[in-house]
């Protein structure tokens, strides 16, 4: 790998270039990276900020939705300008705008069991920023099959997690073996949700993936972090992985072919 960075990046990264744990080796590897983000709303906008202003090579969005005016109290990377835009295509103005050293990959599509597996193997880290539970067991699953390091984030009203879901750790289906029944956690849409939250989310998950891309301090594997921006606490939970996890487990999954994420997400014994 050639550490070379040109005058203009040795300047724009200069601060990174001279943190003892990243220096020019690290800031090669994040423009060498891969990055896929799976939504580009209220989580996914400050994640594809920070990862383009860090120099994350190549960003990959998913996302199958337009900019609304009620999503700009929160999605940071969208303006008035773009209302009735595809979020792709907004996303990767603000990021060529931002970085031209990155490239940015649309995907207008929703991630589903039919497509996850070959969009997660062609990265090297996923980001879920999605807001449901079926695109979040799918990211879950297809990342495990294919050995993808995810770092998974949620938000609710005032509230806020994080974790990394480690190719060598437990995985979400360790922490949530099955989703809430349909109807019973309200969306966004219908209780509202604090506008700075999802930033603070948002950037946690952006700095567990730029960690594991350098490969360089803890992430939050087997560690849910949990964020009151109420209380402005944080507190740590550990998590292990269950053995008898459908995905991860002793006799875990090799395929996601046949999985009705739609219809709860569940796992059929063999």
């Amino acid at each position: 790998m050639s550490l070379s960075l040109d005058a203009t990046q040795l300047d724009r990264y200069s601060r990174h270039v001279i943190l003892d744990d990243v220096g020019p080796e690290g800031q090669k590897r994040l423009l060498d990276a891969r990055v896929l983000v799976v939504g580009a709303g209220g989580l996914g906008a400050p994640a594809i900020q920070y990862l383009a202003a860090a120099g994350v090579g190549t960003i990959g969005v998913v996302d199958d939705d337009v900019v609304e005016r009620s999503n700009l109290q929160r999605q940071v990377i969208h303006g008035d300008s773009d209302v009735g835009r595809k979020k792709v295509d907004s996303a990767a103005d603000f990021v060529a705008d931002l970085n031209p050293d990155v490239d940015v990959e649309r995907h207008e599509l929703r991630l589903d069991a039919g497509n996850a597996r070959e969009l997660i193997a062609d990265y090297d880290v996923v980001v879920d920023c999605s807001d449901n539970f079926a695109t979040r067991y799918v990211v879950n699953d297809a990342a495990r099959i294919e050995g993808v390091p995810v770092s998974h984030g949620a938000i609710y009203k005032f509230e806020g997690q994080v974790t990394t879901l480690s190719p060598d750790g437990p995985c979400y289906r360790c922490l949530f073996p099955e989703p809430p029944e349909p109807g019973t956690v309200p969306d966004c849409a219908s209780t509202g949700v604090l506008g700075v939250l999802p930033g603070t989310v948002g950037c946690l998950q952006a700095t567990e993936a730029v960690k594991l891309i350098m490969d360089v301090g803890d992430p939050l594997v087997g560690r849910m972090l949990f964020y009151d921006a109420m209380d402005l606490s944080f507190e740590t939970v550990p998590y292990a992985r269950n053995p008898d996890c459908p995905v991860c487990g002793d006799d875990g999954i090799d395929t996601i072919d046949g999985i009705d994420y739609a219809a709860g997400c569940q796992i059929d014994a063999a």
